[in-house]
């Protein structure tokens, strides 16, 4: 306890020492208000201090680009407007006037007559297509009960469309022998079918079906209506596959 005592009293600074290490007061200096000359002197005094916050010129004034002919754009903040031969010149004759719809612009006249019809534009619908079909359609119309799902209903309900007991290999010359209104049978794509049920149910009429009867209709079906299935249609009516006569 004595110790700590000790230490504390000797690190108590003295009188004496407080006056000889005290520093002297602050001297106050009172400031008059500046008058407006003295703000243009120091504005200018400090002018020199101030320039170092200047950005440089850009272009640099010793530049490449301002040493060129051309100064109108480093001296002159605004752009300079192009004059109607400085803009892009117009396409040379004749190029404008001997240009037709159509055709590209390597083409003469007399080669682009093959590709764009006189007096036709280039838009219009190609004439393959403005063509009317060489034959219309010619559907008939049905009995009552014959239409498409009277057919698909014809199939499900267990008749037999087929009129044979099991699928046989048919030559053109057996198959020439069924070519009457109750006993029709056609081959398509190889399959020969009894058509003798599908007749009245035929949209383009009995009497068109019965050109393919006793035959190979597979031509005149294609050409006819080559987008139907008729492997679906005639799935319950195949009867065997067409087969040479040797």
């Amino acid at each position: 306890m004595a110790s700590y005592l000790r230490n504390w009293i000797s690190a108590v600074p003295t009188l004496s020492s407080l006056t000889s290490t005290t520093p002297a007061p602050p001297e106050i200096v009172e400031f008059a208000p500046a008058d407006d000359d003295d703000d243009d002197a120091a504005t200018v005094r400090g002018s020199d201090d101030e320039s170092n916050d200047i950005p440089p010129a850009f272009p640099s004034l010793n530049s490449a680009q301002r040493a060129g002919k051309d100064t109108s754009l480093s001296s002159s903040p605004i752009p300079r407007v192009l004059t109607d031969t400085e803009l892009m010149p117009p396409p040379p004759l004749p190029g404008l006037a001997a240009r037709r719809p159509g055709v590209p612009s390597g083409l003469s006249i007399a080669s682009s007559s093959l590709l764009v019809p006189p007096g036709a534009s280039s838009l219009a619908v190609p004439p393959s297509t403005t063509k009317a079909p060489k034959k219309a359609s010619k559907k008939v119309a049905l009995a009552p009960g014959h239409g498409p799902l009277d057919w698909a209903n014809l199939k499900k309900s267990g008749t037999d469309l087929r009129g044979v007991d099991s699928l046989a290999r048919i030559t053109a010359a057996q198959l020439k022998e069924h070519n009457k209104k109750d006993d029709a049978w056609s081959a398509f794509s190889g399959k020969v079918y009894n058509i003798t049920h599908y007749l009245s149910y035929h949209p383009g009429g009995e009497k068109e079906l019965m050109r393919v009867a006793g035959r190979d209709g597979t031509k005149l079906f294609a050409l006819t209506h080559g987008w139907v299935n008729i492997d679906y249609m005639l799935d319950e009516c195949l009867v065997g596959f067409l087969v040479p006569d040797s």
